[in-house]
């Protein structure tokens, strides 16, 4: 009986009060809370709820859009930013939104990295393949040092959280000479972290490993659910100042070996707890 009174007083509180309050919840515990009565679905889908859930700049970066954001609600919108990422800035950057927390992802696509010798034709080529959220890939053709920079200004992404930065590639059929060692650093904020004794790729059966000691992970890239595959950079913490940039590198340490083959998207930023793979 008491249980039955708690329940009924809490659905006699004002729709805006009860809507104030889902919205110091995350997304997820929003929508799980449309399901309990039509009193807290009707709290639970109004637009002050999901104006607090969207991130505070939203209209500014839907703005930048290459195709209209088209909405007719704060949550459908919501829902469209986290179902698929959208296009930005001519098409060289990628924004979506984590759907369980809210926080911002982002990709930085090839066009958008600094790549040795990407603007010359004879080590790299440019194309567009129907398996990219990108209308062009740097696709390299040819090269015996490979160097991928990335940066983007930190006001861009969330405050006060962990995030993960991530190479996204792939590697074609007939390339060769990947297998490469390199070193991965990620710089914020005065702090940089760098791992060395990473690899694009495994060697064939000839090719032995063992003799280098591998740090953190196992030092190779893993398949994502979208058939790219990633391997991360490193992590760093965004505060609430959210000054100066985000740094983001692979670089190879032994130079000499030519390779081709290797098919660059971005580097993606997503937030540590993200688990998500697109």
């Amino acid at each position: 009986m008491d249980e039955e009174k708690e329940s009924a007083s809490i659905l006699e509180l004002p729709k805006g009060f009860l809507s104030q309050a889902l919205s110091l919840n995350s997304p997820r515990d929003a929508c799980r809370a449309a399901a309990i009565s039509y009193e807290f679905k009707s709290a639970a889908d109004s637009n002050a709820v999901w104006e607090r859930l969207l991130p505070p700049d939203y209209f500014q970066v839907i703005g930048r859009a290459v195709s209209p954001v088209v909405f007719g609600s704060r949550k459908q919108l919501y829902l469209c930013l986290s179902d698929s990422h959208i296009l930005l800035d001519r098409g060289y950057l990628s924004f979506k939104l984590d759907k369980s927390s809210g926080k911002k992802c982002f990709m930085l696509g090839a066009r958008e990295l600094s790549i040795t010798w990407q603007h010359d034709t004879s080590y790299w080529e440019w194309q567009s393949i129907p398996e990219s959220r990108f209308p062009e890939l740097c696709i390299l053709r040819k090269l015996c040092w490979l160097e991928i920079r990335g940066k983007i200004a930190a006001v861009m992404l969330s405050q006060n959280t962990a995030y993960a930065a991530y190479l996204v590639f792939r590697i074609a059929r007939d390339s060769r000479g990947l297998a490469v060692l390199a070193k991965i650093i990620v710089s914020f904020g005065g702090i940089e972290t760098e791992t060395t004794n990473v690899f694009l790729q495994k060697r064939g059966a000839r090719g032995i490993l063992w003799h280098f000691p591998l740090q953190n992970n196992d030092g190779f890239p893993r398949k994502r659910r979208d058939g790219w595959i990633e391997i991360e950079l490193g992590e760093f913490y965004c505060d609430e100042r959210r000054d100066g940039e985000v740094e983001m590198a692979f670089e190879e340490i032994r130079h000499g070996n030519w390779k081709n083959g290797l098919v660059v998207e971005g580097i993606e930023l997503r937030p540590k707890l993200v688990t998500t793979q697109e």
